[in-house]
């Protein structure tokens, strides 16, 4: 592990203690390590640098719009390789509100998100990206060796 020292008025090191407790983070190490890692992969997302990504997909549709529902499941049929899991709630008699969770190239993430926002009846949908490493390989898990993919966060 690397050392830095960084220096500070007195008014911007009582912002960044607020801002620290308000948040729970036990040091400033850790603080400044989660920041460093938010800017270095917000820069990755800008700049088309992440490959791969873990993402959550969350929006809002009234399920009385007609076919909605069915197409909205259509498209996740259609991408099955991305997406790992969805989460369903009603909102009230008309809304509902959607969580997928998606697993693999940011680009195609990107383009199946931009897919079912553009649905009719849609709205409120965000896209929150992770970039990740995405390494493939056969090693033995219990005696057994098969192939899988293994995801690791960057830094």
């Amino acid at each position: 592990m690397e050392r830095f020292t960084i220096s500070l008025s007195d008014e911007l090191a009582a912002e960044f203690d607020q801002w620290i407790a308000a948040r729970g983070y036990s040091n400033r190490s850790e603080a400044v390590r989660d920041l460093l890692r938010k800017e270095i992969e917000t820069k990755r997302l800008k700049q088309d640098q992440a490959i791969y990504s873990i993402a959550t997909l969350s929006y809002v549709y009234n399920h009385h719009e007609r076919n909605l529902a069915e197409r909205l499941t259509g498209h996740q049929h259609d991408a099955h390789d991305l997406v790992v899991s969805s989460m369903h709630v009603h909102l009230d008699h008309d809304d509902c509100l959607e969580t997928l969770f998606l697993r693999g190239l940011t680009a195609r993430i990107r383009a199946f998100a931009d897919k079912l926002s553009a649905e009719t009846g849609v709205r409120h949908a965000s896209l929150n990206l992770v970039p990740v490493k995405m390494a493939t390989g056969t090693h033995q898990h219990d005696h057994h060796g098969h192939s899988h993919s293994h995801i690791h966060p960057h830094s």
